[in-house]
């Protein structure tokens, strides 16, 4: 049976995989982002960037897993970038960024990718590469400033794309999605059963992998 290697530290991501019947193997990748957006360069289009930095994260896990003994095994690396203006808005990392990102964004609506890669990998080598963007459009509501302020201090939109979050506090302040909200919060489960399928898995095998078939 081939088993599910999530390359992301994203408790999110975890939460919507086991909400979805698969129990993944979680490693996390050391790539370093700013410096793979900058190789890319500038010109390089949104989708491509993040399903880029998404392929980067899969590959990067592979070596340590080499020794674990899997014979059979998916890795998914994602990554999640808010597009505004024009430009890519990754985590903001500060409470000062987080509050100009949100004077920016507040009651306009703004477009967030998140890149995809699943790579499979049987006895030591990779037979399959399949990887794409999704791409869904947040409309933000207006909040309050002393809302705000309180939504910055809890820290939550400092380590997350576009300075938000979905499914914890930041839903508050979204007034609606045009797409899919799994791809929002951080890997998106249409794209990824796609992507699986083209590397020749079925959900009904990771189900059955993770003990998930009753």
């Amino acid at each position: 049976m081939t088993s599910f290697v999530l390359a992301s530290a994203s408790p999110a991501r975890l939460a919507v995989l086991r909400s979805a019947g698969v129990e993944p193997i979680v490693r996390v990748s050391g790539v370093d982002e700013d410096a793979l957006i900058t190789a890319l360069g500038a010109e390089a289009p949104p989708e491509h960037v993040v399903t880029e930095l998404a392929r980067a994260k899969a590959k990067d896990v592979l070596p340590g897993l080499a020794s674990e003994g899997l014979s059979d095994f998916v890795v998914v690396g994602c990554d999640s970038m808010l597009l505004l203006d024009g430009e890519l808005q990754g985590k903001p990392g500060s409470v000062e960024v987080a509050r100009s990102r949100w004077a920016s964004m507040a009651g306009r609506s703004a477009t967030l990718l998140t890149g995809h890669s699943v790579l499979r990998v049987v006895d030591g080598s990779v037979i399959g590469d399949a990887h794409e963007s999704s791409a869904t459009v947040v409309h933000f509501a207006s909040p309050h400033d002393a809302d705000l302020e309180a939504y910055l201090a809890t820290g939550e939109p400092l380590q997350v794309a576009g300075a938000f979050t979905l499914d914890s506090l930041g839903g508050w302040f979204v007034d609606r999605i045009d797409g899919d909200p799994s791809s929002v919060i951080g890997i998106g489960l249409p794209l990824v059963r796609t992507l699986l399928g083209r590397v020749g898995v079925g959900i009904a095998e990771l189900w059955a992998t993770s003990g998930r078939t009753d």
